[in-house]
């Protein structure tokens, strides 16, 4: 920005002589301005402004510039303080005593205790408020409060990773008077959170812009305001931010990343996270059978896939985990073998003159080359003797049909874990109970439900990697590849790189 400056008071000078005094004070408040904020090109809006409503990776971004969750995780996805500031599960994991900071003030004065975290986690789900927190938090049973600081939190079976769920999509602390004076709707419409930032303005599916919370009890932001510009389309995202008209977009094709770091001005990033690009599967309609099933995931070349769509920057996958968490399996290895799919398709008598035939989704633009990933995929299937319809679905609408048990036989899709915990990864995807998994079978189902009342780790952890085998063996999983965040940036323009794809506003700043 110095030569920026230097530039600038030079031709304002030049051009206005001794009257250059005045256009050198414009030129430094033009630099200010410029300095003290930032444009973010972003792929989605919030699903609403009740952040325990719906779990929805792509808005934590936002949500966690203004309300606050009760612990955090450090750019390595460890488990770190933030408004509770002391926690410890006990060892049969049916309680935590949780001890909050006193000096959290929510937007509108009013001081964060633990009568807020007991509203959040036990009443507001008690009282049949229509929230996913509902799901997170079932095991919940009471939260006593001791003090306006310290609470217990109490649950009917082992909560393992209530720590993790802590830090995690929709657990950010709401202000129990505010929100139960106005009403849940009311609050959407105002809300009130006490994160680094304040609302400033909202404008429906385009624009959210953030004002610095000059009273957030942890470190002040550097920028001063944030401009979140809600854009849907990749090609328009990368038109934005090629143009200067945003500073930083994210979820943009691979190939204009390449294209883009080539920009003098611009830095393109190709940033593997803990997401895993899966297709998610049914164990009844066309995949009743599970020779298609496994039929289909040996048809799949996911090297390939990396290859074309990511520059080889996208681990192929084997199991329901990405390279470096706890139940990932490295020596482990579900080939790419179309003859075997052939054969497997024989079994059951398809064909390619008598193909197996399933419906198929996809989103896109919600995350890099997912459509196009989603037609490579479906060629590959049609070489070996299967036939699948493929369909575009909404974001929004991907949400919908899986809390519907509606999806398709098969559903591509980026399966968010900030946490990297396995329960997060296979236990969601596999336990039929929930409402985020499309598997309903209780021959895999019944053990991923079994694995989220054993407390104790490693057992917990060896069980979650007997299940990860075991359900890519029998069809049940068919993960593709470890997802890449793909980010550009003005160059100077820096920000704190999270291993789960986090890219906060309150980490940035100009050089």
């Amino acid at each position: 920005m110095t030569s920026a400056f230097t530039r600038r008071s030079v031709l304002g000078a030049t051009a206005l002589g001794v009257a250059g005094l005045r256009p050198l004070g414009g030129v430094l408040q033009a630099l200010a301005a410029e300095t003290d904020s930032v444009t973010i090109g972003w792929p989605q809006d919030v699903p609403s402004w009740d952040p325990n409503q719906r779990f929805v990776p792509d808005a934590q971004s936002i949500f966690k510039m203004v309300f606050d969750q009760p612990l955090d995780q450090d750019p390595k996805l460890k488990l770190i303080p933030n408004v509770v500031k002391s926690w410890e599960l006990a060892a049969d994991g049916k309680s935590m005593p949780v001890e909050l900071r006193d000096d959290v003030v929510f937007h509108n004065g009013d001081k964060m205790t633990t009568a807020d975290f007991r509203y959040t986690f036990f009443e507001r789900i008690k009282a049949g408020h229509k929230v996913d927190i509902a799901n997170s938090w079932r095991k919940v049973t009471d939260i006593e409060i001791v003090s306006p600081t310290k609470a217990v939190m109490l649950f009917d079976s082992p909560a393992p990773t209530a720590p993790q769920w802590l830090s995690f999509l929709g657990s950010f602390v709401v202000p129990k008077d505010y929100m139960e004076k106005v009403g849940v709707d009311a609050f959407r419409d105002k809300p009130v959170g006490s994160g680094p930032y304040r609302i400033a303005e909202y404008a429906l599916n385009s624009r959210i812009v953030l004002e610095r919370n000059e009273t957030y009890w942890g470190p002040k932001p550097k920028l001063r305001r944030v401009t979140f510009e809600i854009i849907k389309d990749p090609s328009a995202r990368v038109a934005a931010v090629q143009s200067g008209q945003v500073d930083l977009t994210v979820s943009v094709p691979v190939r204009e990343v390449q294209r883009l770091k080539n920009e003098p001005n611009l830095a393109g990033e190709l940033n593997p996270i803990t997401r895993v690009i899966l297709l998610q599967v049914r164990n009844d309609l066309g995949f009743a059978d599970p020779n298609v099933r496994l039929a289909a995931h040996h048809a799949i070349d996911k090297k390939a896939l990396s290859q074309a769509f990511y520059g080889g920057a996208a681990v192929p996958l084997s199991v329901m985990a990405t390279p470096g968490t706890a139940a990932y399996l490295p020596d482990y290895n579900f080939a790419y073998d179309p003859e075997l799919a052939k054969q497997l398709l024989a079994k059951s008598g398809y064909s390619a003159d008598k193909p197996a035939k399933f419906n198929f989704a996809s989103t896109n633009g919600n995350f890099p080359s997912d459509y196009d990933i989603a037609r490579a995929i479906a060629q590959m299937w049609k070489k070996v003797g299967i036939e699948a319809e493929l369909e575009v679905i909404e974001y929004a609408k991907y949400f919908e049909l899986n809390r519907g048990a509606k999806l398709p036989e098969a559903t591509l899709y980026s399966w968010d874990n900030a946490t990297g915990d396995p329960e997060i990864f296979s236990g969601y995807l596999l336990n039929p109970k929930m409402p985020f998994s499309a598997w309903k079978g209780m021959e895999v189902g019944q053990r991923a439900l079994d694995l989220f009342n054993v407390a104790n780790y490693d057992e917990r952890i060896a069980g979650y990697k007997a299940l990860n085998k075991d359900s890519v063996e029998s069809g049940a999983s068919i993960p593709l590849l470890q997802s890449v965040q793909t980010l550009v940036r003005k160059k100077n323009l820096s920000y704190t790189q999270y291993g789960n794809g986090w890219v906060r506003a309150d980490s940035m700043s100009w050089s």
